[in-house]
């Protein structure tokens, strides 16, 4: 028996929470059961801004910048996922660009993920209406099971 996990990162230790959700779960297995875990981070835009006085410009990243990110994501994804592989999974990861909730549901298709396991900022109010909330997006759009884990202030 195999069990797949899907696990997005954004970056954040608040983003980490579902690490620690995940470690408990995973322990609790029996060793006949394989867990395989892909760690995600989606990038939600291939630019930045340039800013000369008031004016300001979008541009794009170039390739050396773009290789640079890559590395750097793909580092912070392994080494969070350094723990969850002393437990006997393991890890794959996965970097991609566009909006994060459809990215998510998309890499879980792929993978065939049994679980995705993400953490929540817990905004409420207007922080939440003006910044969406990519966890209830990802509990509305999947047709796989969610577990969202809301994050220690």
């Amino acid at each position: 028996m195999e069990e797949r996990i899907l696990i997005p990162l954004d970056g954040s230790k608040v983003g980490e929470a579902a690490l620690e959700a995940v470690i408990r779960i995973i322990e609790k297995f029996k060793p006949d059961i394989k867990v395989e875990i892909t760690l995600l981070q989606v990038l939600t835009s291939l630019t930045h801004y340039v800013i000369a006085g008031e004016a300001s410009v979008q541009v794009l990243y170039t390739d050396n910048e773009l290789a640079q990110i890559h590395k750097e994501v793909t580092d912070y994804l392994m080494n969070a996922g350094k723990e969850l592989e002393n437990k006997g999974a393991r890890i794959a990861v996965r970097i991609s660009t566009g909006n994060a909730a459809e990215e998510i549901i998309k890499a879980a298709e792929e993978t065939d993920a049994t679980l995705i396991a993400m953490s929540t900022h817990g905004r409420s109010g207007i922080s939440r209406w003006a910044l969406g909330s990519v966890a209830e997006r990802v509990l509305r759009m999947s047709s796989r099971p969610v577990l969202v884990i809301r994050a220690k202030k």
